[in-house]
């Protein structure tokens, strides 16, 4: 644990004092922490290049087309269209409540990854219609995504540690839905109101009109729909998975379309065919310029790159698994005991998946031995695992870079976010357990 003190402290300070690019000070980093742990120099780079292969091999291609649907979104006027609308319904003053029912009707059913890449663009157009603060609407966008991402099946953490504890699936979705609504509330709409003076400085050019509505825009219908195009595509795979024998026909299809990459790229060609082919646009014109936008992410991309890299290093350490070893012989209340060994394998690794399907296999001896709910351990483990996110999480980076942060502001916006939604989540979840 000292040793992982000292490569976050050493970070930071290549980072914030001596003016270093995230991407170099995360390589120097990952080096430093693997061979001063104990990793032969083979070991390590075979780590290194693992954490790098195994982020971006999930996130690489929904950053590529998830860049382009949204600035086609914006060049064809559907994304104006729908953040008009949502204005409308709500009021420039609600536009947080607007952006925060958005982020969690995406977030049940698409990956935290996803939804943010699909979803900044309308921070970004809100933000210019309304004249507000860049940063309380980004907050309020992304906090439903992690709340539903670490609470509610069918998320692929969520679900896996509800298998792991053999928790009733039903039974968690209801009890995680009932503490994911105040929770988003908290984190999407009450806390953003702390952040008005922080300002954002976004990679010139990485949305490309915003603020622009053609004269001839797409209806609001049309434009609704191909931006929830992958929601559907990735809630129909998991109805076919839920629903449908192995080996069916239409399963095996389905979970192909419902592959987040794949819906991904699949609403873009629906956009290029519906709003710009079909309404007499030149498609290649109109990509070429949405294209404009993807050297943009390539700083983004690296440093996500190098903070797996970062995080593989830690978890191959085994720095998490052994303290959170020694956190389970505590004598704590066992869901407070899942909820501090989750936040503490968050913490050391980064990764909230890792974190709680780690916490789940620590943690099931104690499940079966003392009576507690699974389903309510599955969400304290849920809530622990987003616990105070920072420079091992490859979610702070993208946050970071996306709306051009400070790394400061980033720990008091993003890390605070993420601490609130597991501190309110953990507190819930004891409420409930009273109750039930």
């Amino acid at each position: 644990m000292i040793l992982l003190l000292v490569s976050v402290v050493v970070l930071v300070l290549l980072i914030a004092r001596f003016r270093l690019h995230a991407f170099v000070a995360l390589i120097i980093v990952s080096l430093l922490t693997g061979l001063t742990a104990g990793l032969s120099p083979v070991q390590l780079m075979k780590t290194i290049h693992n954490g790098v292969g195994e982020t971006m091999g999930g996130i690489v291609l929904i950053l590529g087309f998830g860049i382009l649907l949204g600035n086609l979104l914006s060049i064809t006027g559907a994304t104006g269209v729908i953040s008009r609308r949502l204005l409308g319904v709500f009021g420039p003053r609600r536009a947080t409540w607007a952006l925060a029912l958005t982020g969690f009707v995406i977030g049940l059913a698409m990956f935290y990854n996803a939804g943010f890449v699909i979803l900044a663009p309308l921070a970004f157009s809100v933000a210019v219609q309304t004249g507000q603060p860049l940063v309380p609407l980004a907050i309020a966008m992304a906090a439903p995504l992690s709340v539903t991402h670490c609470f509610l099946p069918p998320h692929p953490g969520a679900t896996v540690v509800v298998n792991t504890l053999h928790a009733d699936l039903g039974r968690t979705l209801l009890f995680g839905l009932i503490v994911a609504v105040p929770v988003g509330i908290a984190a999407a709409i009450f806390f953003p109101k702390l952040l008005k003076r922080i300002p954002a400085h976004p990679p010139k050019d990485i949305f490309q009109g915003t603020d622009e509505i053609p004269d001839n825009p797409p209806s609001f219908a049309a434009s609704v729909m191909i931006a929830i195009l992958p929601v559907v595509l990735m809630a129909g795979s998991t109805a076919a998975l839920l629903t449908l024998p192995e080996g069916h026909g239409v399963r095996r299809w389905l979970a192909f379309l419902g592959d987040s990459n794949i819906a991904v790229m699949t609403a873009v060609l629906a956009l290029l065919f519906f709003l710009v082919f079909l309404r007499r646009r030149s498609p290649g014109k109109v990509l070429e310029k949405a294209a404009g936008s993807l050297g943009a992410i390539a700083g983004l991309i690296l440093i996500i790159a190098a903070g797996g890299a970062y995080k593989q290093v830690l978890l191959d350490t085994g720095i998490g698994q052994r303290f959170a070893g020694l956190m389970s012989t505590l004598p704590i209340p066992p869901l407070v005991l899942g909820w501090l060994v989750a936040a503490t394998i968050r913490v050391s690794i980064g990764s909230a998946t890792v974190a709680g399907m780690t916490a789940a296999g620590i943690i099931l001896p104690l499940v079966e031995t003392s009576g507690t709910s699974p389903e309510l351990m599955a969400l304290a483990i849920g809530a622990g695992s987003v616990m105070c996110s920072h420079v091992n999480d490859a979610g702070f980076w993208m946050f970071r870079e996306w709306f051009g942060l400070s790394l400061a502001d980033t720990f008091k916006t993003w890390t605070v976010m993420e601490t609130v939604v597991g501190i309110l989540g953990l507190l819930f979840v004891l409420g409930l357990s009273i109750l039930i």
